[in-house]
This record gives C-alpha cells, sequence and structure tokens, in this order.
C-alpha cells in the first residue's frame, strides 16, 4: 500500500508543480517552443473533461470522476491486490485523476500545456498523461492476466486427463 500511495502522491506533486509553473511563467494562450516542430508548451485551461469534451457539464464530471477515484481507492485499501502491475496502473489513474481533480474544484478548468506539434492533438497536461498511461498499463494487466488463467486452464486440463 505504501508504495501505491507514494506513486499518488508523486503523480500528484509532479501534475500541480508543473502547471504552477505555467500559470506563473506563461499568459494564456502562449505558446512557446520546446523542440520546434516537435514539441512545445500552450497555456490553455480546460472547462471539460479528457481532450474539453463535456466542457458545459462540469458537475457531472465532477461526480462521474470522483466515484471512479474513490472507487479504485477503495478496491486497493479493501482487496490490497498483490500483482505489482495492477497497483501501479491504478495508482497512476488515481494520481492524475486527483491532480485533475484539484484544478476542477479550486480553479474550475483543468490547465493543460503540453502541445505536440508534429501530430494534430489536444494539448494536455502531467495528470493525463499519468491517467493515460495508467489505463494502458491496466489493459495490460488485464490481456497479461487473462494469458494465465488460459495457461493455468490448460495445465489443469491436461493433470486431468492424465490422471
Amino acid at each position: 500500500m505504501i508504495l501505491s500511495f507514494a506513486i499518488m502522491l508523486l503523480a500528484v506533486a509532479l501534475d500541480q508543480i508543473s502547471k504552477y509553473l505555467v500559470v506563473q511563467n506563461m499568459d494564456l494562450f502562449e505558446s512557446v517552443p520546446v523542440i520546434p516542430g516537435f514539441f512545445r508548451f500552450t497555456y490553455i485551461e480546460n472547462k471539460g473533461a479528457a481532450f474539453g469534451m463535456l466542457a458545459e457539464h462540469r458537475w457531472v464530471f465532477l461526480i462521474v470522476s470522483t466515484v471512479a477515484i474513490a472507487a479504485f481507492v477503495f478496491y486497493l485499501v479493501k482487496y490490497r491486490p498483490r500483482d505489482l502491475l495492477l497497483r501501479i496502473s491504478a495508482s497512476f489513474i488515481i494520481g492524475g485523476g486527483v491532480g485533475n481533480m484539484i484544478d476542477r474544484c479550486l480553479r474550475g478548468s483543468v490547465v493543460d500545456f503540453i502541445d505536440v506539434e508534429f501530430i494534430d492533438f489536444y494539448i494536455f497536461n502531467v495528470a493525463d498523461m499519468f491517467v493515460c498511461v495508467g489505463c494502458g498499463l491496466m489493459i495490460l494487466y488485464l490481456i497479461l492476466s487473462e494469458i494465465k488463467e488460459k495457461k493455468k486452464n490448460k495445465a489443469e486440463g491436461e493433470t486431468d486427463s492424465n490422471e
């Protein structure tokens, strides 16, 4: 559990520090090249959910994300999963969710600033990266656990037929 909470705290800290630095050092809509033609910081404020969706339904999204974060925390605390990949992925999702939740509650919008120029993509933040990577790791965990379960069932089937 300590590792999970440390990951969550690290995710929130990295997210909030990066957003603080952007807000303190950039004007809204200002864009600063980091690697020209590839990556820049562009400060925007997102009133919606992921990638600006549901901007007019802030409270609905706030409630749904609060329930989802609470469900992940409840699962980690109550069931204490042993699988490291599952714990890390859930911790990434929770930490990223909390980071954006802080913005929604305190600012009314989420600070976004990571702008990938070489593809036409939405501007996002560190919390979004934690949520997306966490979801990817969760999918990987589910695939690997399914493979493991099928191998186990196959081995048990072979053992039963040998008896």
